[in-house]
């Protein structure tokens, strides 16, 4: 940099704001949602909204699609964020509401980080969410299941948005390149190396890719050739401080989840660290680490499960500071634990077999015979009680019969050595040494 003035240096909006896309043709992403005959094409064609809740991480177009689906179907759009906004400016939109209802049109009502609104802003919605009087579309990087209250949950069409994929981004890029009113002026040139990484360093995130893009256009004074160094110090230029609403914040959780997956408690306490510092919610934390104790720990030590969930409440109960010793002895226990994800791997294989071949009947033997008609029809005939035998234990056929599969495979480390063991003497037809590895 010499002094030259950049192209970029006005007052116009930020870039990814000037591409965001008007119509749900333009929206790139998304297809499960957006595509022709999908459930947001049909109510902007149809042109009859509904409350929902758009869940997705950062800079998947939640903002986008409701502004889309605003402008699709001629509803006035009021935008407010959950972090600055309360009761009284929501009780304003409403009645600016009730007036568009009288002339006849709907009001949209988005509300970004929905998950951030106390119970009783919440609840200042419920009326006229049912009423029809506004339109709710709340933006959530949270389960709203855990975030939203159920009153207003069940109001609402809960929408999963994904990660945009490579493709989706390199589209997105191509549009941007292609009307931006200034990068269409063919001034600057991402050649296909730093474009590749450029999407790959996004992570699924649209305006972190188009931020960084903006930042690396900024540095080279809006005009010329982007480097790999300029993409390296446009990555690292970006703010580093914590945001519980951005990509930083998926960053850091991946980052924490990864480090006590892999066994190291030293720095996954260091994530947790930060994750706190930054004023992080520590139930969000504790929730996570319920999940993992399950998925990545498993059978290998039953006891994380039971250490986590305690964990979990024992976190909702105190508060924070306290709360930060709490998660440190439940994340330094899990990161130290064995792993296993054997559990995990059973039930996606259980699934996959019920998807493909579809729910079978249960066999007679197996049925339960609470009544004289049911038993006289054979329900739970020739079933061989377990407790009646040694070991309280008999060879019996609990599939049904087209179904005779190894799903849960044990590994050898911690406590799932013993139930390996345990499962390969009970059936040793499907647990060999082979089967279980």
């Amino acid at each position: 940099m010499t002094g030259t003035r950049s192209v970029f240096d006005t007052h116009l909006p930020p870039l990814a704001d000037r591409v965001r896309p008007r119509t749900m043709e333009a929206f790139v992403g998304q297809g499960h949602l957006v595509t022709e005959g999908k459930i947001l094409s049909l109510i902007t064609r149809q042109q009859k909204p509904f409350s929902m809740i758009l869940w997705g991480p950062p800079g998947s177009g939640k903002t986008t699609l409701a502004r889309i689906i605003a402008r699709a179907t001629d509803a006035g759009l009021y935008e407010i964020s959950a972090v600055s906004s309360g009761v009284k400016e929501l009780r304003s939109i409403i009645e600016k509401a009730q007036k568009n209802r009288e002339l006849g049109r709907h009001t949209i009502l988005f509300i970004d980080e929905i998950h951030r609104f106390s119970k009783s802003q919440q609840d200042a919605l419920l009326h006229a969410v049912e009423d029809g009087t506004v339109i709710l579309i709340g933006a959530t990087t949270e389960n709203p299941s855990f975030e939203v209250i159920s009153p207003l949950l069940s109001r609402c069409r809960v929408l999963v948005l994904k990660p945009l994929s490579p493709s989706a981004l390199d589209k997105i890029l191509e549009h941007a390149f292609a009307t931006d009113i200034l990068l269409r002026k063919n001034l600057v040139e991402l050649p296909p190396d730093c474009r590749a990484k450029l999407i790959q360093a996004s992570g699924g995130d649209a305006r972190k890719m188009l931020n960084t893009l903006e930042v690396a256009i900024n540095l080279i004074g809006g005009r010329g050739t982007i480097t790999n160094e300029i993409l390296d110090e446009a990555l690292q230029s970006r703010s580093q401080l914590y945001d519980k609403t951005g990509d930083y914040h998926y960053d850091t959780i991946s980052a924490f989840i990864k480090s006590v997956r892999g066994s190291d408690p030293d720095a996954a306490v260091y994530w947790l660290a930060v994750m706190l510092e930054g004023g992080e919610k520590p139930e969000f934390i504790a929730r996570r680490l319920v999940i993992l104790a399950s998925e990545d720990i498993g059978n290998a030590d039953p006891r994380g499960l039971t250490i986590a969930v305690s964990g979990f409440q024992a976190v909702h109960m105190i508060g924070m500071p306290e709360a930060a010793i709490i998660l440190a002895q439940v994340t330094t226990y899990l990161a130290s634990a064995p792993k296993s994800n054997a559990s995990y791997l059973a039930v996606n294989r259980a699934l996959s077999v019920v998807k493909a071949e579809g729910t079978p009947g249960v066999p007679l033997h197996l049925r339960n015979a609470p009544t004289g008609l049911m038993k006289s029809q054979g329900y739970g005939k020739d079933y061989d009680y377990p407790h009646d035998h040694p070991d309280h234990f008999v060879r019996e056929n609990y599939f049904p019969e087209t179904v005779t599969e190894t799903f849960y495979k044990p590994t050898g480390l911690g406590y799932e050595d013993y139930i390996r063991k345990r499962l390969k003497d009970l059936w040793p037809d499907r647990y060999d040494d082979n089967k279980t590895t």
